[in-house]
């Protein structure tokens, strides 16, 4: 009598006195992971494991890190936009005085670079 496994059409592969499941992860495709990404990825193997292993096995942690690296570079891009006209950094400054610009683009970034370590 076949077992629900083997009725589903899973196969066992014979290692001395047992059978193990053939079970394999999905394929998932290649892709160029960000910054954030990439911080996502980490906190997921160090702090849910449990939510990791289930993207994992279920073939959707490429998806969800795509999903994730995607919403956060728009978010971080309309900060950064935000914070720069609040502190009026504008393209006339850029062609005025670009040092200032410069400066002014990287301290925003920094900023923003720190408040989004705590939320990654």
């Amino acid at each position: 009598m076949k077992s629900l496994f083997e009725q589903n059409g899973a196969t066992y592969s014979a290692v001395g006195d047992y059978l193990i499941p053939d079970l394999t992860v999905p394929e998932e495709p290649d892709f160029c992971l960000g910054i954030l990404g990439s911080r996502r990825l980490a906190y997921l193997t160090d702090r849910e494991r449990v939510l990791y292993a289930n993207l994992l096995t279920s073939g959707n942690l490429a998806r969800h890190l795509r999903e994730i690296d995607t919403a956060a570079k728009e978010m971080w891009d309309n900060i950064i936009e935000r914070m720069a006209k609040a502190q009026g950094v504008t393209e006339q400054l850029k062609a005025d005085c670009q040092m200032e610009w410069v400066g002014k683009m990287n301290n925003i970034r920094a900023c923003l670079s720190e408040a989004f370590k705590s939320c990654l």
